[in-house]
């Protein structure tokens, strides 16, 4: 079995583990429409901010690792190869915090009062 399948099939037992409490609940008073919609966007939310946590510390540690070959390989463009990784960082940092406040505004809509 290849390291990514290892790695994709815990993570899909992890997520099925962690939604178990959700489909075990039962519907309460604010209306089965809107309990599941609200259920609906905690699960979506959750999934963004994981996803592109993930995603950002993945390209990350790939961006580190790349840089500082590159840094071995040729030191006189330490300088130049330093400015693009800690550039590209910031891009990658700022993709997932775009991806928090996406998940922010998911999970603090008030569903079912449409205006």
């Amino acid at each position: 079995m290849s390291k990514k399948l290892k790695a994709l099939s815990i993570l899909l037992f992890v997520a099925a583990v962690l939604a178990t409490p959700l489909l075990a609940q039962g519907t309460v008073e604010p209306g089965p429409a809107r309990t599941s919609l609200f259920k609906m966007s905690l699960i979506v939310g959750g999934a963004i901010i994981t996803l592109s946590v993930a995603a950002g510390a993945f390209c990350q540690a790939k961006a580190i690792s790349s840089a500082c070959e590159g840094i071995s390989r040729n030191p006189g463009g330490a300088p130049h190869i330093r400015f693009l990784l800690i550039f590209g960082l910031v891009l990658i940092e700022t993709l997932v915090i775009y991806a928090l406040l996406i998940t922010i505004i998911i999970l603090m809509v008030k569903w079912g009062t449409y205006a």
